[in-house]
């Protein structure tokens, strides 16, 4: 991918805060990746005038796709899929189908650009439902996959086995593992612990041909445990946002007490470079950029409340997918392990050797 230019589709409206965020953003990216070009999608004279009050490039890095509507962050998904039939999300996603870009990017409402996402795209074979993906940090230094993070609350023991592919897939592909470990979240590392859909799973996981772990627990997370954490989006989404809320509250506290009173301060003045690296390694915005996999195209959901700074590493995100060959590494992998599955099913099916001489 390195002599071929990237082009990136941004929903510049989408988000709590569209243009202001992302535009800056997107002008602060093209500088650094010169093989890169973004589609603007949104109000073509709203991106113009912002455009104009941004730093100017000298080359040309972008080009304006205009779109008459915008999803709102509080638009049900009926009415994101069938009534804003030309937001900035759907021609977004449309220019990736359309092999215009190689991958977009949205920060605003997560159920209205997965439903958009699947419609437009359509699953991978042999993957019924996409599913969110993101890294968070563990104490080891690098980061722990985990999926789903809410593109799907009720699941099926094939739809966990299909995430651990595609979470497997991602770590191969991005993150260099030859051989990624999954785990199966649970309330225990016990077989036995679990609910039927978990069980389930698990028997599904051990007989895949995946490096299948086994069960793991809640701060198995942080520990980095496993390469690959595999569980519903309805779990997968308080985790993450617990996370998020923990890590604001402890930079709260830490503010309070390092302002309390003079030795505080001091006390905070010496300590302040380890805090800055505290900070740096822990600051969520540049885990920003969540991966739906699955799909047949690289699409990114950025956090709705990203500022510019966060909306940059969901750029990242997305330029590193497609340098890295996400979607073919992808698709690669899910028939390789399809195929296990099969071998192994025929396997089963096999009558057992009884060791007994049955020719007269």
């Amino acid at each position: 991918m390195s002599e071929k230019t990237i082009r990136l589709a941004i929903d510049c409206m989408g988000g709590d805060h569209g243009l202001p965020v992302t535009l800056p953003a997107a002008v602060k990216f093209a500088q650094q990746h010169t093989d890169t070009t973004c589609l603007l999608v949104g109000d073509q004279p709203s991106i113009e005038q912002q455009l104009r009050e941004l730093p100017k490039l000298e080359r040309d890095w972008y080009e304006i796709i205009h779109a008459e509507e915008i999803v709102d962050m509080d638009d049900s998904v009926e009415v994101a899929l069938r009534r804003k039939k030309k937001s900035s999300m759907r021609l977004a996603a449309q220019a990736v189908k359309d092999k215009h870009a190689d991958a977009c990017i949205s920060a605003g409402n997560t159920g209205a650009w997965v439903a958009i996402s699947r419609y437009v795209l359509k699953t991978l074979d042999g993957i019924s439902r996409p599913a969110i993906a993101t890294s968070i940090p563990n104490q080891n230094g690098g980061a722990t996959i985990m999926l789903d993070l809410g593109a799907n609350v009720d699941c099926s023991a094939e739809h966990l086995l299909q995430f651990a592919m595609l979470g497997s897939a991602l770590a191969s592909i991005v993150d260099g593992h030859e051989q990624p470990t999954v785990g199966l979240l649970n309330i225990g590392e016990e077989v036995i612990k679990g609910n039927e859909v978990v069980k389930q799973a698990a028997e599904l996981l051990r007989n895949s041909g995946l490096n299948f772990f086994g069960n793991v627990e809640g701060d198995d997370l942080c520990r980095g445990t496993v390469n690959v954490m595999v569980c519903d989006g309805f779990v997968g989404n308080v985790v993450l946002k617990s996370l998020e809320g923990l890590a604001k509250m402890v930079a709260k506290m830490l503010r309070e007490e390092f302002t309390r009173d003079i030795p505080s301060m001091v006390a905070g003045v010496v300590a302040k470079p380890v805090l800055n690296r505290l900070s740096g390694r822990v600051d969520n915005r540049q885990y920003n950029g969540a991966a739906l996999l699955g799909l047949r195209g690289v699409v990114i959901k950025s956090h709705g409340s990203a500022d510019s700074h966060a909306f940059g590493y969901a750029l990242q995100r997305a330029r590193d997918a497609v340098h890295s060959g996400l979607l073919a590494g992808t698709t690669q992998a899910i028939a390789q392990i399809q195929e296990r599955l099969r071998q192994a099913q025929m396997l089963d099916q096999l009558p057992l050797a009884t060791g007994t001489d049955t020719t007269s």
